[in-house]
């Protein structure tokens, strides 16, 4: 099925066709590593996972490289580093671990390439140096800086022309600039911060040019895909563009240079209750802490619940509702259990001839149309769950297409049981008490004391406890706040 993604330098939705479908390449900006990331750092990592699944199911797990950096060095490292006392890589390395794991208990896979900017010192002073030697760059008291007035195509991917791009953003006027638009590729270093020998002095890389020596170091001059935040539409990846296109001359094309990607994707904004989140407001969730009050799985639905180009807006009453949408498809899991997975077989091969998966990966074609794919999801649930009285063959067709879905998208990677009864972390559940005041109640239920059984359950309500009866027996599980 033919991919289409919506390039956001064409500004419309186009069929995606990589330059070579044995190597599809793929770069996204991560994160930069001085503290614990916000919720919305989350969203364009989990986004542009889904996007590494789909183009390893069309082009094969081998033929796609996906790159996602590290940005180890930068003014607020370097600030979180000098208040601790500590070097600039201790403050990095832990919280470049803690990203990792956080956003993996999230389903988000390990890239294919994880480049950090400090190990690229040398092909970040090589780009600059080509650049100047091209006319595009000039030194100037020991910094390096882009000039924009080379660049004719400079504000193409935001659409904004240089003197809007100077009124809207912060442009550091300095007297060495030969154009306030000029942005930095190398700048000096004090005694106190890092830095590196460079031809221009000691000193340290600048945000944007990081991106693009790792990006031509892993990838190649030209790649495939280049994704990120909208936040990051300008000035960081105006920037990356001018500079990679500058470094590369196409010779094709005299006087022209290589794209730096082919297709760019930019993934929306997130909010908190309808407000921007931001430190001065006082409402940025950490994702850290919020995996420590919710369920990983609960997170990642509310992150791709709503188109990834559209705004999300994060609240207690989506999480609510993600916990218990996630709760139905578990339960449905949990009503087929007996349906051994090894009688499933490989159900990844019903990608091809069932019609409820066929209208799900459409969807995801279409530009990572997920909430069509929930609804999509949703309809195999319901066949699912209407097949939990029916004959074994049922249970077994509809079972399998769940668990491919769920594959895919991320879900359902648990055992239900074990779904049902997890905690918060660090708030251990008696599993002992909790077993034998259920027996107690079926024990009142059963001599008809309907007195002594409302008021065990009374007893699990308390201990956030809470039970359901069925056909197949009394279950409880942890209660949803």
């Amino acid at each position: 099925m033919a991919l289409h993604l919506h390039n956001s330098l064409t500004r419309r939705s186009e069929p995606f066709t990589p330059l070579d479908p044995g190597r599809v390449t793929m770069y996204l900006c991560g994160p930069t590593v001085y503290s614990y990331v916000h919720i919305g750092n989350a969203r364009p990592a989990v986004v542009f996972d889904l996007l590494a699944r789909l183009l390893r199911r069309e082009y094969g797990r081998g033929h796609v490289i996906y790159a996602r950096n590290i940005t180890d060095v930068d003014d607020k490292i370097n600030a979180a580093a000098q208040a601790a006392g500590v070097p600039i890589a201790t403050i990095s390395a832990r919280y470049a671990d803690a990203w990792r794991e956080d956003i993996a208990r999230l389903g988000v896979a390990a890239p294919d390439v994880e480049p950090c900017a400090t190990a690229h010192i040398a092909p970040i002073l090589a780009m600059c140096q080509r650049l100047i030697d091209s006319g595009h760059a000039y030194a100037a008291a020991g910094h390096v800086l882009f000039n924009v007035d080379s660049f004719a195509d400079y504000g193409k991917l935001s659409g904004r022309s240089i003197d809007e791009m100077i009124a809207g953003a912060r442009v550091e006027v300095a007297p060495y600039k030969r154009n306030p638009a000029d942005f930095v590729l190398w700048k000096p270093s004090t005694p106190e911060l890092p830095g590196w020998e460079s031809p221009w002095g000691r000193g340290r890389p600048g945000w944007h040019i990081e991106c693009s020596a790792m990006a031509e170091a892993h990838l190649g001059e030209t790649i495939d895909i280049h994704a990120g935040g909208i936040d990051l539409q300008f000035p960081h990846h105006e920037n990356e563009i001018a500079q990679s296109t500058c470094a590369h001359p196409d010779p094709e094309h005299p006087g022209k240079g290589k794209p730096l990607a082919r297709y760019w994707l930019h993934n929306g904004m997130l909010t908190l209750d309808g407000r921007k989140m931001s430190k001065s407001l006082g409402n940025v969730l950490v994702l850290h802490e919020l995996l420590e009050k919710h369920p990983p799985e609960v997170l990642r639905f509310v992150l791709l619940k709503a188109h990834y180009r559209q705004p999300l807006d994060w609240s207690d009453a989506a999480v609510q509702q993600a916990r218990a949408t996630l709760d139905g498809w578990y339960g449905v899991l949990r009503d087929l259990g007996d349906v051994d997975a090894a009688e499933i077989g490989d159900a990844d091969a019903l990608w091809t001839d069932h019609d409820g998966l066929a209208r799900l990966y459409a969807a995801l074609c279409d530009d990572l149309n997920t909430p069509e794919a929930f609804v999509a999801m949703a309809n195999l649930v319901s066949n699912a769950r209407w097949a939990v009285s029916a004959t074994t063959e049922h249970r077994r067709a509809a079972k399998a297409p769940l668990l491919a879905a769920g594959r895919l998208l991320g879900f359902l990677q648990q055992d239900p049981e074990a779904w049902f009864k997890q905690s918060a972390p660090g708030n251990a559940l008696d599993t002992t008490r909790i077993e034998a005041l259920i027996a107690q109640r079926d024990a009142a239920r059963a001599t008809r004391d309907f007195a002594r059984a409302d008021a065990v359950r009374g007893e699990l309500a308390a201990l956030g406890i809470a039970i359901e009866d069925g056909p197949h027996g009394t279950r409880w599980k942890v209660a949803t706040p």
